[in-house]
């Protein structure tokens, strides 16, 4: 009996001794030592940051004391009085900071009463105390340094990732006790698979197709035909137009226009021909300076010069022009390396690591350019400013076939171009224009990596090199961020333009971290980049959401279930236009001016120049995708403003996302969304004499899923009521009908296509429509 007792003892230690085994394999059960200890960058850094580092931070001029916590070098130093040290590593106790925050006398307690910082709560104290008593240790901030490609986390549910990325989600989730959701089904993850790809919704005979293919491979062949369509590079281009702040006015006061769309053209040629990223950016940096630089090359570098430009007279040029550049370093650090570097144009940076002195060396990049300040009065008003480049029809037909043009006249285009001579960089005090300090030389940012000047020219083609080097920690992880934050919403750093210390901190570190690497392992791949997004396993979830998960991850931090938003307001106009059969799929040219409130420009106008007054097009310009309408920056679309769209006055690298009554008015009453409903309308009723099968289409053609039976029944008995109501007066009908310009169908029966006209546009009023999932 004995022999037994132990022999089971033995069994159960073992197998105890196997299961903690198991869980610290995993993760999900680690230590005390592990799991309470406490990091600088995640956990004691955003405390001070907040807290301490306007008076006790990089910049020089507002330091207090002389006394830094963000070096440990200060922090652990003797203090100014020489009383004590801000951080005695070890004992909290004798570190003044400690007894500082915790004090309760105002003249002695940190934050002062005075800075309006607010004092820490316990639980931040609580952080501060277990960290001084841990050894204090500083660390790097975690976006300067290099990203590094960490073994795939082993989770649970061994079968459900489908790759790399899922490991890492999966991983996070387990330890929230989250479990996935299953995959979407076919219908809802075709759209928004399509959605995402393409920005249209997906056809009815996609959808057909789709759902016949029952093969292992019918997800995978249906992404790589999204992805060989010519609309990818369009939906592509969108994000990046908002970056490059593409307008086709140059603001200020007469907002005249200007002829930057060729640059349009190019930037959905390089997403559709998969132009690697490390060129993608080479070509817009420094495409002009590249040996032997091709057409397309100095094409490229209008990116830079999107930014207004003022035609006011009794200006001084000096002025705009340092505006001109200011506005090219702010594109520059914060679309490309993910930075808010502008408070250093006046000062130190109060948080991040970067002085005055480093933002004027980056300024001096672009400040060398051929661009002056003021070239004349709206009165001399030229659709491109110097340094332009000129495209002739014959380079247009043989070299820059990617543009299309409307006719066969010189196209010219704002460009980037230096002067043959050094313009020399002064910083700016106070950073006003007409007060300059010493001089400074280009470099970038000390902070992030250092600019060897012995292999790197301190010309824009130097800049561009050290962007794109491999060890520069930012520019993969902003990149792969970034489109991140086009699929799922939010990007695993949620301050997409700010990878600083005041930015969030990222939500899954490792899975950035080896998405940089791997992107930059692959020769920079984009749509490599994308499809791998795509075909996860965490991307192909359902969007259902349970009461439980909602509590536990409101905001779908650990992508327990797939992503649900509405789509931006470009693309809302793609599906309304899409689905109806009005989209006139032409890539390119210039941009067109659909119907608009009357009136708008005409109220916000000086009355002088090309744009004083809004002349609607005609014809087919009436049914071009959203990214083509053309943006007065004085007055944006006003439909688009509605659903968020960027004014582009400035680099945006994350739209606002909100949700008002004047949105569910546009759905209502835009004329474009009543043309739509109209001509799907007519077009069906000659199609079909079957109502039922009018509706299902309508439906799947709008919603992306055939209808279910309850679905179907209330539609139809809305539009036996409605058919039943214009039978009676033809007149109210014809009135309903009698919206756009698109030609009516003839012979069709007005009171039915009126009625289904009415279906229609319920259809377009639903939530499900304008959301991808």
């Amino acid at each position: 009996m004995k022999k037994q007792l132990f022999f089971s003892a033995g069994i159960l230690l073992a197998i105890l001794i196997m299961v903690v085994s198991c869980f610290q394999k995993n993760g999900t059960l680690k230590s005390s030592k592990s799991r309470d200890a406490i990091s600088y960058n995640f956990n004691v850094r955003p405390i001070l940051s907040d807290k301490c580092f306007a008076c006790h931070g990089p910049d020089s001029k507002k330091r207090e004391a002389g006394l830094r916590l963000d070096m440990a070098e200060s922090a652990y130093a003797k203090l100014k009085d020489g009383k004590g040290v801000a951080i005695f590593p070890g004992d909290p106790e004798k570190s003044e900071l400690y007894k500082r925050i915790t004090s309760v006398d105002p003249e002695y307690q940190m934050p002062t009463p005075e800075s309006h910082l607010g004092l820490l709560n316990e639980d931040e104290i609580g952080t501060i105390k277990k960290w001084i008593e841990q050894g204090g240790k500083y660390e790097k901030h975690w976006a300067f340094i290099p990203p590094a490609k960490s073994a795939l986390p082993e989770v649970e549910q061994e079968k459900w990732p489908r790759n790399e990325i899922d490991h890492f989600v999966l991983a996070k989730m387990e330890a929230q006790n989250l479990k996935p959701n299953e995959e979407a089904d076919k219908s809802h993850l075709l759209k928004r698979a399509s959605l995402d790809l393409t920005g249209l919704p997906p056809t009815v005979e996609m959808q057909n197709k789709f759902e016949a293919d029952n093969s292992d491979k019918a997800y995978e062949k249906i992404i790589d035909e999204l992805l060989a369509q010519k609309a990818y590079g369009e939906k592509m281009a969108v994000y990046w137009l908002d970056v490059a702040r593409y307008a086709d006015s140059y603001g200020y006061q007469d907002d005249e226009i200007r002829t930057q769309w060729p640059w349009r053209d190019w930037l959905i040629s390089a997403f559709n021909k998969n132009l690697s990223y490390d060129k993608f950016l080479t070509w817009q940096i420094a495409g002009d300076m590249l040996p032997n630089a091709t057409k397309e090359q100095v094409l490229a570098t209008a990116f830079f010069r999107n930014h207004k430009y003022t035609e006011e007279g009794g200006v001084i040029p000096e002025e705009y022009r340092i505006e001109y550049n200011i506005d090219k370093t702010k594109t520059y650090s914060m679309g490309v390396l993910g930075l808010s570097v502008e408070c250093a144009q006046c000062h130190d940076h109060k948080y991040d690591p970067v002085s005055q002195e480093d933002y004027y060396r980056l300024f001096a990049f672009f400040n060398n350019s051929k661009e002056v300040g003021y070239e004349g009065d709206v009165s001399q008003s030229k659709p491109a400013k110097n340094p332009i480049m000129s495209i002739s029809d014959e380079e247009a037909k043989s070299l820059l076939t990617f543009i299309n043009r409307p006719d066969t006249n010189r196209l010219i285009v704002s460009v980037l171009g230096d002067l043959d001579t050094l313009r020399p960089t002064h910083i700016l005090n106070r950073g006003v224009y007409d007060a300059p300090g010493r001089v400074v030389t280009a470099s970038g940012l000390p902070a992030v990596m250092k600019f060897d000047t012995t292999k790197l020219p301190q010309t824009r083609l130097g800049l561009a090199k050290w962007t794109i080097d491999k060890k520069n920690p930012l520019t993969a992880r902003v990149f792969v961020n970034q489109v991140w934050q086009e699929f799922f919403g939010r990007g695993i750093v949620k301050s997409t333009g700010d990878f600083g210390m005041q930015g969030e901190l990222p939500t899954n570190p490792a899975l950035l971290d080896w998405l940089a690497v791997d992107f930059m392992e692959n020769g920079w791949n984009i749509k490599r980049l994308v499809k791998q997004i795509v075909t996860s396993a965490t991307y192909r979830q359902s969007a259902k959401i349970t009461d439980e998960k909602l509590k536990a991850d409101p905001d779908n931090v650990y992508l327990s279930r797939g992503p649900r938003y509405r789509l931006p307001a470009e693309f809302v106009r793609d599906m309304v236009l899409s689905s109806s059969g009005l989209l006139i799929p032409k890539i390119g040219g210039p941009s067109v001016k659909p119907y608009q409130p009357k009136g708008l420009w005409e109220a916000a106008t000086s009355g002088r120049g090309q744009l004083a007054k809004y002349r609607q097009d005609r014809g087919e310009a009436l049914y071009r995708r959203g990214m083509y309408t053309f943006i007065k920056l004085t007055v944006p679309p006003p439909s688009m403003i509605i659903f968020d769209a960027s004014n582009r006055d400035h680099c945006e690298v994350k739209r606002s996302k909100t949700n008002t009554p004047l949105q569910a008015l546009v759905m209502l009453n835009d004329p474009t969304v009543l043309e739509a409903s109209r001509v799907l309308a007519e077009r069906l009723t000659l199609k079909s004499q079957n109502v039922n099968e009018r509706i299902t289409e309508s439906f799947q053609r709008i919603v992306c899923r055939k209808p279910t039976e309850k679905e179907l029944k209330l539609l139809t008995e809305y539009y036996q009521d409605e058919a039943g109501i214009f039978s009676k007066n033809k007149k109210e009908a014809h009135k309903v009908l009698n919206v756009g310009e698109h030609p009516h169908e003839e012979k069709v029966a007005e009171d039915q296509a009126a009625a289904l006209m009415r279906v229609i546009s319920t259809l377009y009023n639903m939530e499900e429509t304008i959301v991808k999932s």
